[in-house]
């Protein structure tokens, strides 16, 4: 592709063959990336290139009564202007699942920000011109926001005609999907139990806050097709939303990966690659499209708002009795991932807790608010929130300890979910939430100096607002269960490609997938796992494409489990096939090659005494070998509509939190001083991009604790805050120390045992730190994130 700036190519990583499974090998993209040298989507370049923007609805609800281009298309340096009616073929929506969102909006807007046209310019800034030049008429609708207006009788409804699977086992139209499961008899426990909690949760809308907006290059090819070059989570789930819309069959719309600056699943759905595939075949140039970060905030989906309302009845000796809860996720306007969500939400909503009798229902609404979708824990996170604050209010209520009483219900291996399912795999809740509590406190008062209080170390930090006065401190515990990998039935599987061949006298492995490294470090991992299996020092990373088999999404934690399984698998493959061309051409030369087993180890064939038969080179010679395989993990199996029994999940992972929070009680201030972390991972592959990993996902927990929340009007749905001037995440100055004690208790079912890790850190930070602010101050606290007028009254 000539012209066009270097995208992450081939990375070759060097090193000894001790630097395979378990070592803490360096990332080969984290020098590039400290040192501003990596390229990511947005730098990506073309000499003959156009811009292109995207213009977007100023209303939530609207019926679209005219547009007009003509001023648009006049302006110099305009190329083309695209409206729903300049797409070519009839398939006009997209979507992960139910393909109910329009690639530009038609005869109506459902959420503020939508895509209504497309403008190509020479230059971004006359496109952006452009575009604000596109007259476009409204006649404004009432607008659905809340559960209320979304099921009233006479609501509007979001979508008219539905015609998904989803829709005849729902009670209302603009409800997406709904879960129920049900076991035991809740009503009867309930009268069991000596002591009842109560309560009603509110979980705020989250952004994924990615650093790199959305962005991507589509240049148009001799052959009638497309190469288009984005930063995303899933190129072949991408791909097949695509291709359809622009009406050329798969093998014509080539995607390969760009550098990704985060995504924390708002790349799951599609962003600008229609939009800028549509520009480059229309024009028959390149077209490139950057969003910026106003863009950004409507140009993917976030974590959904949720109301949660729960029960829980406990013998006086500590033992839970029952579960009762209801939880209505807000999925906005289009579906997204909102089926997945619900059915995470309902099945993980008991918590990592013993409960023999429960009654859940899960549902998730289609409204006039910004759609929601994928995002780090999936529903798992709102529901351990809710769950967790119930803890400590059974245990305040029975005058426990809130650790013992959790440990007091913990599964373990073998315990009975909810949905049936039993769980086959270690789950150490108990000792978890044992070594977090016995892991060493900070110390009081850091602040205190000798030249007087360090406000950095203060609430409010270096605003100044106090030097101690009034400043109480609080410790609170939580602990968590998220699923691994993609559930209820869906056909979970990944590819690799890998090859083995001899470059300069010395044996060398290419691994080939189209895994989406967004940061996760999955790259480093492929080639720990190649020198673990196939005995080499080099292996080099193909870029991600389509031009071999999917590796499903960077979600879910499965990465590592499924494309990692997948490398794993197919260089066993491509190891059985080295050995047996050895033992065609030096089999006869010493008996083992046919008795002993054989190993690959340092470039060399060796038995498993240690005994060296060959240099590989020498058996490879001028051969390669070449395999691309399919891996599966274990099959699960939709929940039941109807009771929600089913074996729903492959395996589950589990985290817990220590928070420790001053306060400033007199202006609301929090300062998160600590946040420990036990957690269990099966076997760390690499202990340091561990570590990196419960970090990263405490630190987003710790987010949507005390500032993260997308506030959306609930008169007009439009979005107040889309800005990071507005909408604030952690600074380094907000992460507090976190300390992390891993466990590897490995998962004979999974790969070396592993145990997907990304997600749980994120679950039971949260309700940890909102748990150590109500020990600080007494106060109920039920929803997310806490605001300095929850804490003052003001």
């Amino acid at each position: 592709m000539s012209g066009v700036t270097r995208t992450p190519t081939h990375l070759t990583q060097g090193g000894a063959t001790d630097a395979g499974i378990g070592a803490s090998t360096l990332r080969p993209d984290g020098t590039l990336k400290v040192t501003g040298e990596f390229a990511y989507s947005s730098d990506l370049w073309h000499e003959d290139m156009l811009w292109g923007f995207t213009l977007r609805s100023t209303v939530a609800h609207a019926e679209i009564v005219s547009i007009d281009t003509s001023e648009a298309l006049a302006q110099s340096g305009v190329y083309a202007v695209l409206t729903y009616d300049d797409l070519p073929t009839e398939v006009k929506n997209y979507g992960l699942e139910i393909q109910d969102t329009p690639v530009l909006a038609h005869g109506k807007v459902r959420h503020h920000g939508e895509p209504v046209a497309l403008v190509a310019a020479d230059h971004p800034e006359t496109a952006r011109r452009a575009a604000a030049k596109i007259k476009v008429e409204y006649a404004e609708l009432p607008v659905v926001t809340d559960e209320e207006s979304a099921t009233r009788e006479g609501a509007p409804l979001v979508h008219e005609n539905r015609e998904d699977h989803h829709a005849g086992h729902v009670p209302h139209p603009n409800i997406v999907h709904r879960q129920p499961i049900v076991r035991g008899d809740a009503d009867a426990a309930a009268r069991r139990a000596d002591v009842i909690v109560t309560g009603e949760y509110v979980f705020g809308m989250q952004d994924q806050a990615f650093l790199g907006p959305e962005s991507g290059l589509a240049v148009p090819a001799e052959d009638g097709g497309v190469d288009l070059y984005v930063a995303t989570q899933w190129l072949h789930s991408d791909l097949r939303q695509i291709a359809p819309v622009l009406g050329l069959p798969e093998d014509k719309v080539r995607m390969t990966l760009s550098g990704v600056g985060g995504a924390f699943g708002g790349r799951e759905d599609l962003s600008m690659q229609i939009h800028g595939c549509l520009l480059a075949l229309r024009t028959g140039k390149p077209v490139k499209i950057v969003y910026n970060r106003f863009e950004s905030f409507f140009g993917h989906v976030h974590r959904h708002p949720a109301r949660l309302w729960y029960e829980h009845g406990a013998t006086k000796d500590g033992k839970l009795t029952h579960m009762k809860c209801r939880i209505v996720l807000d999925g906005g306007a289009y579906a997204s991932a909102s089926p997945a969500v619900v059915g995470n939400a309902s099945s993980l909503s008991v918590g990592p807790y013993v409960v023999e009798d429960v009654d859940i229902e899960a549902i998730a609404l289609y409204t006039n608010n910004p759609p929601c979708g994928a995002m780090r824990g999936f529903g798992a996170v709102q529901a351990c929130f809710a769950y967790e604050a119930q803890m400590d209010k059974l245990a305040k209520k029975l005058g426990m300890d809130p650790v013992e009483f959790r440990q007091l219900n913990a599964m373990e291996q073998g315990s009975l979910l909810p949905t049936g399912q039993v769980v086959d795999s270690p789950a150490p809740v108990a000792e978890l939430l044992r070594r977090v509590k016995a892991m060493p406190l900070p110390p009081e008062n850091q602040w205190e100096t000798t030249e007087g209080a360090d406000v950095r170390a203060l609430p409010g930090g270096l605003s100044n607002t106090t030097h101690g006065e009034d400043v109480v401190r609080g410790i609170g515990y939580a602990v968590g269960i998220k699923n691994v990998g993609f559930s209820e039935g869906f056909d979970d599987y990944s590819t690799a490609r890998v090859r083995m061949e001899v470059v300069g006298g010395v044996p060398v492995a290419t691994v080939h997938t189209a895994m989406a490294e967004v940061g996760q470090g999955g790259v480093t991992v492929h080639a720990q796992i190649a020198r673990t299996e196939l005995g080499v020092d080099q292996v080099t990373i193909h870029p991600a494409d389509t031009r071999v088999g999917s590796a499903g999404s960077t979600s879910a934690s499965r990465q590592t489990y499924v494309t990692g399984g997948a490398v794993k698998n197919t260089c066993e493959h491509v190891r059985e096939q080295v050995l047996e061309l050895g033992r065609r051409k030096f089999g006869t030369y010493h008996p083992a090659w046919a008795t002993a087993e054989l190993l690959l180890e340092g470039g060399k064939v060796v038995t498993d005494g240690g005994e060296v038969l060959a240099d590989v080179a020498d058996v490879l010679e001028d051969e390669a070998i070449d395999l691309e395989l399919e891996w599966r993990h274990r099959p699960t199996e939709p929940f039941d509509l109807r009771t929600g029994q089913g074996n729903g999940h492959v395996q589950y992972s589990f985290a817990a939190h220590r928070a420790v929070v001053e306060v400033d009680t007199a202006l609301g201030l929090v300062k998160v001083v600590e946040l420990a972390c036990a957690q269990d991972v099966g076997k760390a592959l690499n202990p340091l991009s561990v570590v990196g990993q419960i970090q990263g996902g405490t630190t987003q927990g710790l987010g949507v604790a005390v500032m993260e929340e997308i506030i959306v009007d609930p008169k007009t749905a439009k979005v107040r805050n889309p800005s990071f001037t507005d909408y604030l995440i952690p600074t380094i100055l907000d992460t507090p120390t976190i300390p992390v004690d891993v466990l590897e208790l490995a998962d004979e079912h999974a790969p070396y045992g592993l145990r997907g890790i990304g997600e749980a850190p994120t679950l039971s930070s949260t309700p940890a730190v909102l748990a150590a602010i109500r020990n600080a101050t007494g106060l109920e606290l039920n929803r997310t994130p806490v605001r300095p007028e929850h804490l003052t009254g003001t």
